[in-house]
C-alpha cells in the first residue's frame, strides 16, 4: 500500500502518512480514501489492516456498489454506506479538503451528478459525461433539454435519471472549490466569461467562479447538506 504525507492533502499533520488514493473517477486531490475514512475518520478500524478486514466483508458500499480496495478513493458527491452500524455519508468539499456528512436513509437511495459534458454518440443518442466520471446514454426519446453544468438526480444503484435541475438563476447551488468551498446559496446572477476573465456567478454577498458550483436543488437544497 503506497502512501502520502497527510499534510499534503489538507488533513494535517498527524499521523504523518495516509494511504494514496488510487487512479479513480475523482481527482486524487478531491479524493479520500475508504481505509482512511474507517481508521481516521468514523474511528471504526483502529488500524489500515483492521479498515482491509472491514472491507473486504463487504461491509463498505459506495453508492450502492460493494467496495473492497482500501485505496479507492471517494470524492464529491459520493454516498458512503455501514450497513451493519445503520450509517449513510454522502461526501462534501470543505475548503482545500473532502468531509463526510452523515444523511438519512431515504437519501442515500439517489446521487447528484453534474454534467460536465454531452456528446452525440451512435443513433443520433445523447452521452452525458458527469462529474464523477460515469456517463448515461440518454434514450432519443427523453425531450429533457440536458445542458452542462446541470445537474441530474440518479436513483441508486440503478443510476436512472429521476429528474434534472438546470443552472439557473433562482436555483440552489453549492460552491465546491476555492475559499467558499462547502457553501450553499441561490443564483442571484450569472456574469458571462469573456477571452480575458473567467465567468462568475453571485449567490448573495458571496462571488466565485462559474465553474466552482454544483447545482443541488430548485428553492432549497434536494439533499440535507
Amino acid at each position: 500500500m503506497t502512501h502520502t504525507k497527510r499534510i499534503a492533502t489538507g488533513y494535517g499533520k498527524k499521523p504523518r502518512f495516509i494511504s494514496t488514493v488510487r487512479a479513480g473517477p475523482h481527482p486524487k486531490k478531491k479524493s479520500i480514501t475508504l481505509s482512511y475514512i474507517l481508521r481516521d475518520i468514523l474511528g471504526y478500524a483502529k488500524t489500515a489492516k483492521e479498515a482491509r478486514k472491514i472491507l473486504n466483508s463487504d461491509h463498505v458500499l459506495v453508492d450502492k456498489k460493494v467496495r473492497r480496495d482500501p485505496n479507492y478513493g471517494v470524492g464529491l458527491m459520493d454516498v458512503v454506506e455501514i450497513p451493519d452500524v445503520k450509517k449513510r455519508f454522502i461526501v462534501l468539499p470543505k475548503k482545500k479538503t473532502m468531509v463526510l456528512k452523515e444523511i438519512k436513509k431515504k437519501d442515500a437511495g439517489t446521487k447528484l451528478c453534474k454534467i460536465i459534458d454531452k456528446t452525440v454518440v451512435r443513433g443520433g443518442r445523447i452521452q452525458l459525461n458527469f462529474h464523477d466520471g460515469s456517463n448515461i446514454i440518454v434514450d432519443k426519446k427523453d425531450k429533457k433539454d440536458y445542458m452542462t453544468k446541470d445537474s441530474v438526480v440518479l436513483e441508486l444503484p440503478e443510476r436512472k435519471i429521476k429528474d434534472l435541475v438546470k443552472f439557473k438563476e433562482g436555483n440552489t447551488a453549492l460552491v465546491v472549490d476555492g475559499v467558499h468551498a462547502g457553501e450553499i446559496g441561490k443564483i442571484d446572477k450569472i456574469m458571462p466569461g469573456s477571452r480575458k476573465h473567467k465567468s462568475l456567478t453571485r449567490l448573495g454577498e458571496l462571488q466565485t467562479l462559474t465553474s466552482y458550483l454544483f447545482i443541488v436543488g430548485k428553492k432549497n437544497s434536494l439533499l440535507d447538506l
